[in-house]
């Protein structure tokens, strides 16, 4: 899957052009993942369905993964532009071209984490969990996984 937009940013669903370096520097410093692994990072792009995106010229400027088992579930982590390329509508542009991705046609429920995009998901109709009661995780805070 490729859509490329007027101005040249591509979204493609292609793993060979992920740039690891670029997802990793971004995501390692990120509230989510902080100070995650290169090897993690590279793990959890095989293991996903996973859109980059690029700028004009080839350089990834961000992604949207989904962690999914393509019939019943996905869980969408990882979206970002870097800084230079906001405020141009490339949030959207990925958040789209992963939701309307071939392999989440159908599923019965796409979910998301987010403490700082509620309006951008809303808009692609996410809401808030109708029941939280049934929902629960297990979580290990980040600054504990990633130690030594």
């Amino acid at each position: 899957m490729l859509r490329t937009r007027p101005d040249g940013y591509e979204v493609d669903d292609d793993q060979n052009r992920l740039q690891l370096e670029v997802v990793h520097e971004f995501l390692r410093t990120t509230y989510w993942s902080p100070g995650v692994p290169r090897d993690v990072v590279a793990r959890a792009l095989a293991g996903s369905l996973v859109v980059g995106l690029f700028a004009p010229g080839g350089a990834q400027v961000g992604m949207a993964r989904a962690v999914t088992d393509r019939a019943t579930f996905a869980w969408v982590a990882d979206v970002f532009v870097l800084p230079e390329h906001r405020d141009r509508g490339l949030s959207r542009f990925v958040v789209e071209a992963l939701l309307e991705h071939p392999d989440l046609s159908g599923l019965r429920r796409i979910m998301l984490a987010t403490a700082d995009a509620h309006d951008l998901y809303r808009s692609y109709g996410f809401t808030d969990v109708a029941d939280p009661q049934r929902y629960l995780e297990r979580a290990v805070p980040a600054t504990e996984l990633y130690q030594g």
